[in-house]
């Protein structure tokens, strides 16, 4: 099991309002209080309310209204990703991108990994956040998470024994792991892409203010019906382009 104190506080206090609108603390439609009133009913900063919400947002449990304010969506909305490549790949077609590890780790489910790799209560998922480098400058933060390890056995246990046994873990995302180990295995993915800002922790990562307007795209990759990595990958205003193919 995770502790409460190896996981990252942002996830900590995600969790907890997370928790209190699936118990119906704050039901579907609801608008949530004004951040001056849930800091001091949570017991915590601004802008540690803030990060967490910004991720609450993200991950389609809340909506911002103009003039209303944040409310509670009735239903998260679809999550995944199309083309299944490494980002540092996609984004590498101009100068070289390097990926340099921030965290390498295990954690518990969040709302995000229950819903997206279906993890239930107190699994234990690798955790693997990175920064994408080129030209000496981060142009995107990624965060990948793996399904259990049971489940890895179980539908894809060449992905589990790389992700084990990667020789530089630190130089390599989850999802190059992922291809690699992949050859005959068929994946599939799909993806959102978002509008959205940095946020005060991610903005530190990336060098940039925390009000800086950021794309968001959230990826999910399965092998049949079974999802084996979820992600997020944040690339901020300034970033390598990232190609999409289109065809009818």
């Amino acid at each position: 099991m995770v502790s409460a104190e190896r996981r990252r506080p942002v996830v900590v206090l995600y969790e907890r309002i997370a928790d209190a609108i699936h118990a119906g603390v704050y039901p579907p439609g609801s608008t949530l209080p004004s951040e001056p009133r849930l800091a001091a009913e949570l017991g915590v900063s601004r802008p540690a309310l803030r990060e967490a919400l910004l991720l609450l947002q993200e991950d389609g449990l809340l909506s911002v209204r103009r003039g209303v304010g944040r409310t509670v969506n009735d239903s998260p909305p679809r999550r995944g990703f199309e083309h299944v490549q490494p980002l540092e790949d996609l984004l590498g077609t101009g100068a070289p991108v390097r990926v340099r590890a921030l965290l390498r780790t295990v954690e518990e489910p969040t709302d995000f990994t229950t819903q997206h790799l279906l993890a239930p209560a107190r699994a234990e998922l690798r955790f693997w956040e990175s920064l994408l480098v080129a030209e000496g400058t981060a142009g995107a933060l990624s965060q990948e998470w793996a399904a259990p390890d049971d489940v890895l056995a179980r539908v894809h246990t060449a992905f589990a024994t790389a992700l084990r046994d990667a020789a530089a873990p630190d130089r390599t995302s989850m999802l190059a792991v992922l291809t690699g180990a992949s050859r005959g295995v068929p994946l599939a993915g799909h993806s959102t892409v978002t509008a959205t800002l940095l946020g005060q922790r991610r903005g530190e990562q990336l060098g940039r203010p925390a009000d800086t307007p950021a794309v968001l795209v959230t990826q999910v990759i399965r092998i049949g019906d079974t999802p084996v990595l979820a992600a997020k990958h944040m690339l901020p205003t300034g970033a390598p382009a990232l190609p999409l193919l289109q065809s009818n």
